[in-house]
């Protein structure tokens, strides 16, 4: 049966199934962690910053594997050590940022790919990179929803010294406000989300969510408060809806989720109200009327 037959048949069809409530359930919930922080990494210009730490998890989750410890665990100490490496090396030698990113992401990334080829586990590389939203387990339910809970309840507790940090470092400096620990506590939140959603879509499609939603909001509005609930909002509709078509097309919930925030996007910059191209070139045919009339 083709898919849009079965969804005419029975629209319902995939909320009689455990399985699909509960991907739906996580979904909604990374989606809304992974939109919230989008924000302040759009703000503070870190979008490469998410795209090395999601990489750079891989040894540590090969390491967790062969110590017997959690694999959230070994992804979430990865990714600090990449965050951390690179600032460490931003301060001490004359390469810019987004360079030594590059430099040490692939270089993790590369060595994770080495030692997981190296060690016999009945780990799929596959899940790894792209996600198993719909093969997710009880535990590991359990396991997103405290890290996915305590890194949204961080994040809105921070939220105005983070928008300043992330705004104006200096500002928040003169003020008096701890910009080291700012650094680190976004650096540990980044690292915690992307661990948040390892499990639903996995080390590659994971940069999406953590780019997009804020992207989509940064173009609808020009303040920020706003600019959080429209990034949760667009991401929660975007994770229901992926996951909601993947069944009906049989595709890869992550890959779907990811393509509805994208389609998303570029609606947000054809028809923002200010910053969409449309609206853009209907001012400027505006302003080119009026000063044409005399």
């Amino acid at each position: 049966m083709k898919a849009w037959e079965l969804f005419m048949s029975n629209p319902w069809a995939p909320l009689n199934y455990g399985f699909m409530r509960d991907a739906l359930l996580i979904a909604a919930l990374v989606s809304a962690v992974c939109a919230i922080l989008s924000c302040y990494l759009v703000l503070k210009g870190w979008s490469l910053m998410g795209d090395a730490v999601s990489h750079a998890i891989l040894p540590g989750i090969v390491v967790a594997y062969l110590i017997g410890l959690p694999l959230a665990l070994g992804a979430f100490v990865a990714g600090l050590i990449c965050a951390i490496s690179t600032g460490f090396i931003k301060a001490h030698s004359r390469v810019k940022e987004d360079t030594v990113l590059g430099v040490v992401f692939t270089g993790l990334f590369a060595l994770g790919l080495v030692m997981f080829s190296k060690v016999k586990t009945n780990l799929h590389l596959d899940h790894i990179l792209f996600g198993s939203l719909l093969g997710i387990s009880h535990e590991q339910i359990v396991q997103t929803a405290i890290f996915g809970g305590f890194t949204l309840i961080v994040i809105l507790a921070m939220r105005r010294d983070l928008f300043l940090f992330c705004f104006d470092a200096n500002h928040a400096r003169s003020i008096g406000l701890n910009t080291t620990m700012l650094y680190y506590v976004l650096l540990s939140l980044l690292s915690l989300s992307i661990v948040v959603s390892l499990q639903a879509v996995g080390i590659i499609l994971v940069i999406s969510m953590l780019i997009t939603p804020g992207c989509v909001a940064y173009l609808l509005t020009t303040r920020f408060e706003r600019m959080l609930i429209i990034a949760a909002a667009s991401a929660i509709l975007s994770a229901i809806i992926g996951t909601y078509l993947s069944f009906f097309i049989d595709g890869a919930t992550g890959a779907c989720i990811v393509l509805c925030q994208t389609f998303l996007f570029i609606l947000a910059v054809l028809f923002a109200p200010r910053r969409g191209i449309l609206a853009q070139r209907f001012q400027g045919v505006a302003r080119e009327a009026a000063a044409v009339i005399p």
